[in-house]
């Protein structure tokens, strides 16, 4: 049995709540707070964790607020938002799907976003305004194209993430086709941005990210019991008054957008939304989609392999993309022959 706890208000409202999960819940919390702190005075001119504080406080000297407030802050900030964007649409995915496989990556919906963004630097060698509107339409219209490929009177797991696969793989073909037209410098330029890098990141890329988080983020939560409901199947979900094929289009459209404003903002990370719900299931052994877990603890794996990428191998020489991508092919692998010996795959 799960240690729940029933949360009483005067006007006579209930919630219950899962203890486990709530503890899990500010541990990240705290654990992203810790390493945004950690991060933000890594770099050529470290800062102790005091003297950020004091300066996030408004209290340290104008050199220190300059590195602190206008140059390492948004970075920070994007790999918060970037990654707790990876996490919540990683889990939406994972559970529409109901699939530990249905994620951005594998679906092909930021390989769709990186065809946006690489259409603008190579045709147009665009601005970094357009590279971001280009990645979130290409991201929009992968997913509208899965979609719609995936329906036979409704979307289901497999079929879904088969669907992904297929669409990821000519979505591929066609990035490295636009590479090879690229000149180059265009072409030097589409291949960091494909690494997936927080390098470089101000307060243009923080605000729009906020804005959309702030919008979808309670949105999502909004409609987590449905979805809880949903993971019974459709038909017992239908029984309950769940309007099935509206809440599933409505978490799917949220989710990518969350994974294509994620990519845009910071390239194609890879395998945080894999790895995130994941592990946010794992922490607090619940068999329900774990948003609020995964949204944390994308937060908390992104800055982290940010940190550990500057002080492994000097700030900003190695982007944080590379040090997720390794890390999470080998959870990948270790997921599969999971899967497989649980006779799943």
């Amino acid at each position: 049995m799960r240690n729940t706890r029933t949360l009483r208000t005067p006007g006579g409202l209930s919630l219950r709540t899962d203890v486990r999960a709530l503890v899990v819940v500010v541990a990240l919390l705290l654990a992203a707070s810790a390493a945004s702190v950690v991060l933000i005075g890594t770099g050529d001119f470290p800062i102790s964790f005091a003297d950020v504080l004091k300066t996030l406080a408004g209290d340290g000297t104008a050199g220190q607020d300059f590195i602190v407030n206008e140059l390492r802050l948004p970075r920070v900030l994007v790999g918060l938002l970037v990654g707790a964007s990876l996490g919540l649409g990683g889990a939406l995915f994972q559970a529409v799907s109901r699939n530990p496989l249905g994620s951005p990556d594998v679906l092909g919906l930021s390989q769709g976003a990186t065809s946006g963004a690489l259409v603008v630097i190579v045709l147009m060698s665009g601005s970094a305004t357009q590279v971001t509107i280009g990645a979130l339409a290409g991201g929009l219209l992968t997913g509208l194209a899965i979609y719609l490929l995936a329906w036979k009177q409704g979307v289901h797991g497999y079929r879904l993430v088969l669907v992904g696969i297929g669409v990821s793989a000519i979505v591929t073909a066609v990035n490295g086709y636009l590479l090879t037209k690229a000149d180059l410098v265009d072409a030097t330029r589409a291949i960091v941005w494909m690494t997936g890098s927080l390098n470089g990141r101000d307060w243009s890329q923080v605000w729009p990210l906020l804005a959309l988080c702030a919008v979808l983020v309670p949105l999502v939560l909004a409609n987590a019991r449905g979805l809880r409901m949903m993971e019974m199947g459709d038909d017992v979900s239908y029984a309950l008054g769940v309007r099935v094929e509206r809440v599933r289009m409505l978490l799917m459209v949220s989710a990518v957008l969350l994974t294509a404003a994620a990519t845009a903002a910071a390239g194609p990370v890879s395998f945080v939304a894999l790895t995130a719900p994941q592990l946010a299931r794992r922490l607090t052994r619940s068999p329900g989609p774990n948003l609020l877990p995964s949204l944390c603890m994308g937060a908390a794996l992104l800055v982290t392999a940010d940190w550990a990428s500057q002080r492994a191998f000097g700030a900003d020489q190695l982007p944080v993309g590379v040090v997720t991508g390794v890390l999470g092919g080998v959870y990948l692998l270790w997921l599969l022959v999971t899967e497989r010996k649980a006779g799943r795959i």
